[in-house]
């Protein structure tokens, strides 16, 4: 399993617009940021939609990623025909193997049956173009709806993008979502978190920490993934808890990712890396 690094790594540097934090990453310095962590790797997630790009910035994109000798995989949100689509096309030009999607956004949450159908219109561009599409287990359903798209679908270029924490939000742990969803995992993210009670006793706080420190058992996780043999790649996504001033939000993602990073990079260093295939 090779482990990189993706936009959701660095997402308060990368932009979140509705709480004010403008963009201070672009792809080209999330490249270079990889290449100085020694990674080969990097996921560009729905928070630098490609979809926005003009050819011309997917080509440099594409050029600059080669010249570095890093691999590319490609993540949208909102799983529509047309979308679904229109990132598969993206996913081939930038010869990505991996096409992750959250398959909801506001407004849209289609139901397992027309998420299936969606999927298996799809199977054959995914198989003419190499590209196998992840599905992220996020917010809505449930470990075993997912499983049931995957199995329903029935295409060795579907599979699932297994999120370490996302879950928690359709009261899922770690355990159930492992068991259910490692045989169809293609996709790994590494996000650690903690849960912590709150002061008055009335609930608990979930939030992230950096890799190694939280509540997360990584090593097991790992373990339970390698097993299938059918994930070849892990991300390094980070919840960091934003301070009151930006600036000091993104010393501190970036110490976060440093401090991550010397964790997670010795527990891979007996993984096959990357291979590059001739163009």
């Amino acid at each position: 399993m090779t482990l990189g690094i993706g936009t959701y790594t660095y997402g308060w540097a990368i932009g979140v617009p509705d709480m004010q934090y403008p963009r201070k990453m672009l792809e080209h310095q999330l490249l270079a940021k990889t290449k100085a962590f020694g990674l080969s790797l990097v996921q560009i997630g729905d928070n630098l939609p490609l979809h926005t790009f003009a050819e011309e910035r997917l080509d440099y994109l594409y050029r600059l990623s080669r010249s570095m000798s890093i691999e590319l995989e490609v993540g949208a949100r909102g799983l529509t025909p047309d979308y679904l689509h229109r990132y598969i096309d993206i996913a081939a030009f930038l010869k990505a193997r991996i096409l992750r999607f959250v398959i909801d956004q506001p407004g849209y949450e289609p139901p397992v049956p027309d998420i299936v159908s969606i999927i298996q219109e799809a199977n054959s561009s995914l198989k003419r173009q190499g590209v196998t599409l992840a599905l992220e287990n996020h917010d809505r359903l449930k470990a075993r709806q997912f499983r049931e798209i995957i199995e329903k679908v029935g295409s060795k270029h579907v599979g699932i993008c297994l999120d370490s924490a996302n879950s928690l939000g359709a009261a899922e742990g770690l355990e159930t979502i492992v068991d259910c969803l490692a045989p169809y995992t293609v996709n790994l993210h590494l996000k650690d978190f903690g849960i912590q009670r709150l002061p008055h006793k009335m609930g608990f706080q979930i939030d992230g920490r950096p890799a190694g420190k939280g509540m997360l058992n990584i090593p097991w996780l790992l373990e339970k993934i390698s097993k299938t043999g059918k994930c070849h790649t892990a991300i390094l996504e980070q919840w960091v808890v934003p301070e009151t001033e930006q600036d000091d939000t993104l010393r501190k993602e970036e110490q976060w990712a440093n401090e991550s990073l010397q964790y997670l990079k010795p527990l891979f260093e007996s993984k096959s890396p990357i291979t590059f295939t001739n163009e």
